[in-house]
């Protein structure tokens, strides 16, 4: 099993897990502290984990870096450049390095983007979920819609690149209204834009006021009308889909996503954060604990917060290449699947999967799944891994 050569790319990923409130859908690891907390601690306990990933990943040069949450815009442009620093001090960074940083898109927040981009950052991800009030006030969000746009504006005189997020598939919302809102959003994005159909997650508000029928989400009818609508609006506007929720001009893909779903090398650091190390030869999976408190308390002790050290076997680094890879619109190489695991992919079951219209085989090789393949995704990958 060959992991260097399909593997080029290196990031990182550093999770700051706080945020002001908690939204009822959200079911990442984030945090409110309403007594607030020791950001030069968070900082350097993070600065202990780079370290650590380092020192079991020598010699790689980091081509991307995410910070992620949570909500990374609530530190100080100081903080940002710490980290920053810290990744410089211990591993080689690519000249052409791609720097994203997530943020809300509140006054208070957008007005720390120079300060962002002078320590470093040159992309930004704005979570704007709604450009209507109404549904930003049932989706727990503390913005407005004029905020969301006076914050993209920010983002557009700072930085080059930039992209913000939109949930669809909200309670009551209907095609006529998503295909202006869609619009308007299409027209503030320079390069990238990130679609998401709202999901109930088990464990949010959400998940318990949907079960109580309080939350009524549109129907997998509505829900697929929905997403051809946002196909095609997109492909129309040059913003076709890259992977199943991301879509982009060509050549303005998120390169930090991409080593993610092309089965790339990453380290995580922070409270929760997950990474893929090869070493030796083989896969490692990690994650780090998710309570930021509990995670302090293991860095101080051990030099790092993991909770999860795994070395993967053959099958389960092909499975995950598969669950990943064929999420883009580039799909994957039946080979580097084959070179991972050891055995080839079913042709009866490919074979099926085309006849269905669910894949298709391009003409350089690689295997994809089609448009009308994509809200089937799961259950494709689940056929193609049996």
């Amino acid at each position: 099993m060959s992991l260097t050569t399909a593997s080029p790319e290196f990031a990182v990923y550093v999770h700051w897990p706080f945020c002001l409130s908690k939204c009822p859908y959200c079911d990442f690891n984030s945090h409110v502290r309403h007594g607030g907390y020791d950001e030069a601690h968070y900082v350097r306990a993070i600065q202990s984990e780079i370290a650590a990933a380092a020192q079991r990943a020598p010699g790689r040069t980091v081509s991307t870096i995410f910070f992620g949450g949570g909500t990374p815009s609530l530190m100080q442009p100081q903080t940002v450049g710490a980290i920053l620093d810290s990744i410089g001090q211990h591993w080689a960074v690519a000249g052409n390095v791609e720097v994203s940083l997530e943020a809300n898109p509140t006054s208070v927040e957008a007005t720390r983007f120079r300060g962002y981009r002078t320590a470093g950052v040159n992309r930004v991800s704005l979570g704007v979920q709604a450009l209507d009030d109404q549904s930003l006030k049932e989706l727990g969000r503390l913005h407005s819609a004029q905020e969301a746009l006076d914050a993209i504006a920010v983002a557009r005189s700072i930085f080059d690149r930039y992209s913000f997020d939109l949930i669809y598939a909200r309670p009551r919302q209907t095609l006529e209204g998503w295909k202006t809102e869609l619009k308007q959003a299409i027209s503030e994005a320079a390069e990238h834009l990130s679609l998401y159909q709202l999901t109930i997650e088990p464990g949010t508000p959400f998940f318990g006021l949907h079960k109580a029928g309080k939350l009524i989400v549109p129907d997998d009818d509505h829900g697929r009308d929905l997403y051809d609508l946002t196909q095609q609006i997109c492909n129309d506007a040059g913003l076709p889909a890259y992977e199943v929720s991301n879509h982009a001009r060509p050549g303005a893909e998120c390169r930090h996503n991409l080593v993610y779903w092309r089965g790339h090398e990453y380290a995580g650091v922070g409270p929760g954060a997950h990474g893929r190390l090869n070493i030796d030869g083989r896969r490692y999976a990690t994650e780090t604990e998710k309570k930021p408190e509990a995670w302090l308390d293991l860095v101080a002790r051990n030099g790092h917060g993991l909770t999860v050290d795994e070395k993967l076997q053959p099958n389960e680094v092909a499975d995950e290449f598969l669950l990943m890879g064929l999420r883009l619109a580039e799909g994957i190489d039946p080979e580097r699947f084959t070179s991972l695991s050891g055995r080839t992919l079913d042709p009866d079951r490919v074979s099926f999967l085309q006849n269905g219209g669910a894949v298709e085989t391009m003409d350089n090789g690689r295997l994809r799944v089609t448009q009308s393949g994509f809200p089937l995704l799961d259950a494709v990958v689940a056929d193609l891994a049996a």
